[in-house]
């Protein structure tokens, strides 16, 4: 028997998979499958953040990592809160401007960006980070008007020499000396940095150097002002001891056809979210807290959390076409594609256990075993490689609800195969003590 790994689960989540004729109305005007968000815990996920820094008496940013979610309903939030984003791309920039971003309140990251992309960044006052010495000549070249080119350093993470991002020692000082030749045209700011993992003390630890650098490139004449920690702020979609009993008893038994997997996103973590913000302003840093020499050096601090931003925001919902025995367990088939579900798209499962809403006539509550696939004729499209223990034989014309899904889940790696239309995000408000739909098209 596989282990429930029931998800974690937001209070408006909840009361929203329950509500059946809110889902019933849904699934019929989309008549397939649809995504489910809420701003309104975006908004409470993005205001603890900030809240965080207030507490340590720390200025700074918090800029949502758009990539995470395609979805303009979060951008209004942002908006509204005073917030930032982090864009990698022309049409995420338009994007935002679009939903009320200011050009100052957005960083542009990513590798080896576009000239179309740095050009209107300077336009509208965007603070980029430089990841190559051939980028920050473009920049350069760019660079000019009525208001100098803001830019960090981005710096090479030490515990990552390979990695494809970040500037080397020798590099960082080439750097320093083209932006000392072009003042005026470009402002260098300060200095960022993008860690893998979900740890607290090598991001205090970089960031703390960073502070040292900041103080080094003010003594050269740069008005640095600010450091980048990146995104990497760890999320929680289950209870610890469900995700280590799973850990302890996983065998391949447990999946459709033996499947094999060599890694899975951990599901449970801690500290998590703006908890690891506090943790991290809390970490030594010399004689004082990251947070004291921050406060001290006069240093904002810039954060990019997408997934953690995102958690208990949004789920998906797939409606089932059909069911079959296959040998000891059964196959689900539901509308839509795995693509759906970025998670299986990166050699991995996407663990939370899966909802089966049932609809019409009652039927015996039966539990049966079964794995899910998508609609399309690749037998690699799985959903769900794991045996999901359900309350009853899934038919057609049941919902089935994946929880949690808004962080990276939905629409990373969608695609219209078999001409399918991508399932719509449908954003959920609360009004009167009920439940108001209307489609994202912003």
């Amino acid at each position: 028997m596989t282990p429930v790994l029931q998800a974690r689960e937001a209070p408006w989540a909840k009361a929203a998979r329950q509500d059946t004729a809110l889902l019933d109305a849904i699934a019929h005007a989309v008549a397939g499958p649809f995504h489910l968000i809420y701003p309104e815990r975006f908004a409470e996920n993005l205001h603890a953040f900030q809240s965080v820094l207030h507490d340590h008496g720390v200025r700074g940013s918090v800029y949502f990592g758009k990539k995470a979610n395609k979805a303009g309903a979060w951008l209004r939030e942002v908006a509204r809160l005073g917030g930032s984003v982090d864009v990698a791309s022309v049409p995420e920039l338009v994007h935002c401007l679009a939903n009320g971003i200011r050009g100052e309140d957005i960083g542009v990251t990513g590798a080896a960006k576009s000239r179309d992309l740095l050009w209107l960044a300077s336009r509208h006052g965007c603070t980029v980070a430089i990841d190559a010495l051939d980028e920050l000549d473009r920049a350069m070249a760019i660079a000019g008007g009525d208001r100098p080119l803001r830019i960090l350093l981005r710096v090479l993470p030490p515990n990552n020499p390979d990695s494809r991002f970040g500037l080397s020692e020798r590099d960082l000082e080439a750097a320093l000396m083209r932006c000392a030749e072009c003042r005026g045209r470009i402002e260098m700011r300060g200095f960022s940095f993008h860690l893998d993992g979900y740890a607290v003390a090598p991001r205090a630890e970089l960031a703390a150097a960073l502070v040292d650098r900041c103080r080094d490139a003010r003594e050269r004449g740069f008005p640095v002002s600010a450091i980048s920690i990146g995104g990497g702020f760890a999320c929680a979609y289950l209870e610890e001891d469900d995700w280590r009993s799973f850990q302890e008893t996983l065998d391949p038994s447990q999946f459709h056809a033996g499947k094999r997997f060599d890694r899975f996103y951990p599901y449970f973590q801690a500290p998590t979210g703006a908890a690891m913000l506090d943790a991290i302003l809390q970490s030594p840093a010399g004689a004082a807290s990251l947070a004291a020499r921050l406060s001290a050096a006069g240093i904002d601090l810039y954060l990019e959390p997408g997934r953690a931003l995102l958690d208990g925001a949004g789920m998906s919902v797939f409606p089932v076409q059909g069911f079959k025995r296959n040998d000891a367990h059964g196959i689900v088939t539901v509308a839509g594609l795995s693509m759906s579900l970025s998670e299986q798209w990166k050699g991995s499962e996407y663990l939370p256990t899966p909802i089966l809403v049932q609809r019409g006539p009652a039927r015996e509550q039966t539990p049966v075993q079964a794995a899910v696939g998508g609609s399309s004729c690749m037998e690699y499209d799985v959903l769900t490689w794991r045996k999901i223990l359900f309350p009853a034989v899934p038919r057609h014309g049941d919902l089935l609800v994946y929880p949690n899904t808004a962080g990276y889940q939905m629409d990373k790696n969608e695609s219209e195969f078999h001409q399918l239309p991508l399932p719509p995000k449908i954003v959920l408000t609360e009004q009167d003590g009920r439940f108001l739909w209307r489609t994202d098209e912003r």
